[in-house]
C-alpha cells in the first residue's frame, strides 16, 4: 500500500499554475494510491493574514478542490488543524532537527525577503510542521515539483535523526517528481505566476471567460512575432539556448499553456511566423475557459452548499485523526511522555 500526502496553502482562489504545478496530479494519484490531501492552513498563518481570511479562503479552497475533482471517497481530504496530532508531533521533531539545517533553507530565505516586516519563527519552522505533516502518515511518496526537493529531502533527514535517536518509527518519504512547467506572469514573464504579484498576472480557475480573455489580451510579448521556437511532438520547444528577451518569454509562455489547454490543431496554427499574438491570445482564453467549464458549475454549486463542504471535512479529518492518533501514541512512548 503506497501512501501518498499532499497540501495545499489556502492563500486565496486557485489558478492554472496550481493546476498544472500539483493539482491535476492529485487527481490522478487519488485514482492508484491511499492519498491523504489537506488543506494546509496553519502553515498560512506564517503570512499574518486576518481570521476571517483563513476562515474564507479554506471554506472557498475547499469546494474548488471538491469540484476540480477531489473525491473524499478515495482520498483523505480534511484541513489540517482539524487534525492536532499534526503540531504535536512538529513540536517533538523540532526538538531533533538542528537549527542550523533550518537557516540554510532557500525557501525559509525567499519567504522571508518577500515580508520582510514579518520574519516570525513560524517561517523558519515551516519545514519541520511540514515534515510532520507527511511522516505521521508514513508517507512514502510526496508529489513535488523540483523547487520542493530540498524541503523533502530535510523531512528524510528528520525522519533518520528521530529513528536514530529514538528507534525505528517513520518512513524516509521519497520524492514522485512531477514535470512541473513553469507557468510564468502575464504581466511580468520573467516570474514565476504568483498571487503575491497581483491578480492580473494570474489566471483563476474560477475565472470567467470575458475575464480570462482580458487578462491574456493584455499579456506582455515581443512585437515581431518571430520567436525562436518549434512544435514537435505535441509540445513547444525553445530553439535557443540564448539568453532571450522578456517579450520572447512571455509569447513562449502563452504558446506553452495552449499545449495544454488547446487541441493539437489550435497549436497547429502558430508554427509560422509571424504568430499572430491577438489570435493566440484569443484561442488561448477560449481554450482555458473550455477547459474549466464544469469545475466553474460545480463550484458554484457547492459555495450554495455549504454545510456539503463542511460535512466532507469532518469525516477526513475523523479518518485522519484516527491514524495520526496510533501514530503520535507510539511517538509519545518512545520518547518518554504521556
Amino acid at each position: 500500500m503506497t501512501i501518498v500526502v499532499s497540501g495545499i496553502q489556502p492563500s486565496g482562489p486557485l489558478h492554472i499554475g496550481n493546476y498544472l504545478g500539483a493539482l491535476r496530479y492529485w487527481l490522478e494519484l487519488q485514482k492508484k494510491y491511499t492519498c491523504y490531501f489537506f488543506i494546509a492552513d496553519l502553515h498560512f498563518l506564517t503570512q499574518g493574514k486576518p481570521a476571517s481570511e483563513v476562515r474564507e479562503n479554506t471554506c472557498a479552497i475547499a469546494a474548488e478542490l471538491l469540484a476540480l475533482g477531489i473525491n473524499p471517497k478515495r482520498a483523505t481530504f480534511f484541513v489540517q488543524s482539524h487534525v492536532p496530532a499534526h503540531t504535536e508531533l512538529a513540536w517533538i521533531l523540532n526538538c531533533v532537527t538542528p537549527i542550523a539545517e533550518l537557516e540554510r533553507m532557500t525557501q525559509y530565505k525567499d519567504k522571508a525577503s518577500r515580508q520582510a516586516e514579518n520574519i516570525n519563527a513560524g517561517l523558519l519552522t515551516y519545514p519541520v510542521l511540514q515534515a510532520a505533516d507527511i511522516v505521521i502518515y508514513q508517507g512514502a511518496v510526496v508529489p513535488v515539483g523540483e523547487d520542493q526537493v530540498q524541503h523533502l529531502e530535510l523531512t528524510r533527514n528528520i525522519a533518520r535523526w528521530f529513528n536514530n535517536r529514538y528507534g525505528k518509527t517513520f518512513a524516509e518519504p521519497k520524492p514522485m517528481l512531477t514535470p512541473t512547467p513553469r507557468v510564468m506572469s502575464l504581466t511580468s514573464p520573467m516570474q514565476k505566476m504568483s498571487k503575491s504579484l497581483g491578480e492580473k498576472n494570474v489566471i483563476g480557475l474560477a475565472d470567467e471567460p470575458l475575464v480570462i480573455l482580458e487578462k491574456i489580451a493584455k499579456a506582455v510579448t515581443e512585437s515581431t512575432g518571430v520567436i525562436p521556437v518549434a512544435y514537435t511532438k505535441g509540445q513547444w520547444k525553445l530553439t535557443t539556448t540564448e539568453t532571450v528577451s522578456e517579450g520572447v518569454i512571455g509569447a513562449y509562455n502563452l504558446l506553452k499553456l495552449l499545449e495544454t489547454f488547446g487541441t493539437k490543431e489550435e497549436n497547429m496554427r502558430f508554427t509560422k511566423a509571424p504568430i499572430a499574438y491577438r489570435e493566440l491570445k484569443e484561442t488561448l482564453a477560449r481554450a482555458i475557459a473550455s477547459h474549466f467549464a464544469e469545475f466553474r458549475t460545480r463550484r458554484k454549486k457547492l459555495l450554495r452548499q455549504k454545510s456539503s463542504i463542511e460535512k466532507h471535512l469532518v469525516l477526513g479529518a475523523k479518518r485522519a485523526n484516527q491514524i495520526t492518533q496510533k501514530t503520535i501514541t507510539a511517538v509519545r512512548k518512545k520518547i518518554g511522555v504521556r
